[in-house]
């Protein structure tokens, strides 16, 4: 790892990728501004454009065009570029899940309606769980080749939610582009008469030789949940999440994390450690979770699941909060489906692990891990200008979060009173009631 402000953070020793200097990483924020900037990389593919994908709906639409994503990967293989998809396929046991593309009948006869020759192989993870990567690899193997991780699914009720995404070119994006070619090669379905499409179980990629060139400032590392039920054991990988440990016990000034799900005790516990020490940390949640939260409440067997919050909130440098979105003249419940921590602003992580017990547990999932000051700073202030309205860019990252902390702790009284007056569009949540049926209302006005 190259000499940076954040060297002290140790990467994952555990996971296959190595933390490789010499990146070009930028971030981009919610599904417009991520979709537009893939979009354009798609257009500009001259050779690949290979994608995992876990949820999907038809109703999907690349912005400004509002055009379908079928449409734009139709128009790429009529070009000659090599398109391929691997989707999730749910076991039977698994929950029922709406907006997947599991390769059944009706998914088949709509390409074969739409005549699309991009190829499709269908991959299951083990048990209930999922296959939950969201990764682009562009241009594979060739100058040009970039790599997009993060969170976002490629639904059109997704592109409403907060999310976050990084693009990766340099020798890390190979790392990418291997974790792509390792799956297609060994996807569950390959053999299975419906688990491919335009290709068979013969159709193989070939690894890359060498990483690809260095070309900027960022040291990264490519970071996998792989469950052993699922993988051999020799591959099986737990790397994010050691990752997360690691970053927490590290952080010196302030954490900012960003998450769909409220953190297992896993990460709990460092955190706890981590503001007991005097560390600042904000927490950023959906202000309304999935319904398997509530669920989880009302049974005294998951009291585990809240026990971190819980801890956290006696400390008065701990924030948990929610998001707001302006409409109609109200504020109203916004919900957060990022998945990315920056730690004392000079390192983050992105990418789709959870911090919650799928993600945790069974999921496959990746996330690009970033040294980079310069790139951590300018996130965070982005993300703070979007949810404080303000420009925190003078401020040192403890008296930033704090601002977020009082603003929020102020939206939060003003949702008691009615006040409509808010600053900014963070809220803090209670810890005690989260998940239960006192929590918040989507009408926050």
């Amino acid at each position: 790892m190259t000499a940076s402000a954040g060297a002290y953070v140790p990467g994952a020793v555990s996971g296959a990728y190595p933390a490789r200097p010499g990146n070009a990483v930028r971030a981009f924020i919610d599904g417009p501004q991520i979709m537009r900037r893939i979009g354009e990389a798609m257009d500009a593919a001259r050779h690949s454009i290979w994608l995992t994908m876990a949820f999907f709906s038809e109703d999907f639409l690349v912005p400004d065009r509002q055009e379908p994503l079928f449409d734009v990967l139709d128009r790429a293989v009529a070009r000659g570029v090599d398109v391929r998809l691997l989707v999730w396929r749910p076991n039977p046991e698994a929950a029922p899940a709406a907006r997947i593309f599991p390769g059944g009948p009706e998914q088949r006869a709509l390409l074969a309606s739409r005549g699309s020759r991009f190829k499709i192989r269908w991959d299951r993870a083990a048990g209930v769980y999922c296959q939950h990567q969201k990764s682009w690899v562009i241009d594979a193997g060739q100058p040009t080749e970039t790599s997009f991780v993060g969170g976002l699914n490629l639904t059109s009720v997704a592109m409403r939610f907060h999310d976050v995404y990084v693009e990766v070119r340099g020798p890390s994006a190979t790392d990418v582009r291997h974790n792509f070619v390792e799956r297609w090669n060994e996807a569950s379905e390959r053999h299975a008469p419906d688990g491919n499409w335009m290709c068979d179980a013969t159709d193989a990629l070939p690894y890359a030789e060498r990483p690809a060139a260095a070309c900027g400032p960022s040291t990264v590392q490519i970071q996998r949940m792989l469950d052993p039920r699922r993988y051999p054991p020799e591959r099986a990988e737990r790397s994010i999440l050691e990752q997360y440990q690691q970053a927490i016990a590290a952080a010196r000034e302030t954490i900012y994390l960003q998450n769909q799900a409220i953190p297992m005790p896993e990460v709990a516990r460092p955190l706890l450690a981590a503001v007991e020490r005097g560390v600042e940390v904000v927490l950023l949640v959906p202000a309304i979770p999935e319904p398997y939260v509530f669920a989880a409440r009302n049974d005294p067997r998951e009291a585990a699941r809240f026990w971190g919050i819980e801890a956290l909130a006696h400390h008065d440098n701990f924030t948990l909060a929610g998001l707001a979105e302006p409409r109609d003249g109200a504020h109203h419940a916004a919900y957060v489906h990022a998945k990315m921590m920056v730690v004392d602003d000079v390192w983050a992580t992105v990418g789709s692990c959870n911090l919650h017990p799928f993600s945790l547990a069974g999921h496959t999932e990746m996330n690009a891990s970033v040294w980079d000051e310069a790139l951590a700073r300018d996130l965070r202030d982005r993300l703070f200008d979007r949810h404080l309205g303000t420009d925190t860019r003078a401020l040192d990252g403890r008296a930033a979060l704090r601002l977020f902390r009082d603003w929020a702790r102020g939206n939060a009284a003003r949702i008691e009173r009615r006040d409509p007056g808010w600053r900014g569009r963070v809220f803090c949540l209670s810890p005690t009631a989260y998940g239960t049926a006192a929590n918040v209302k989507p009408d926050l006005s």
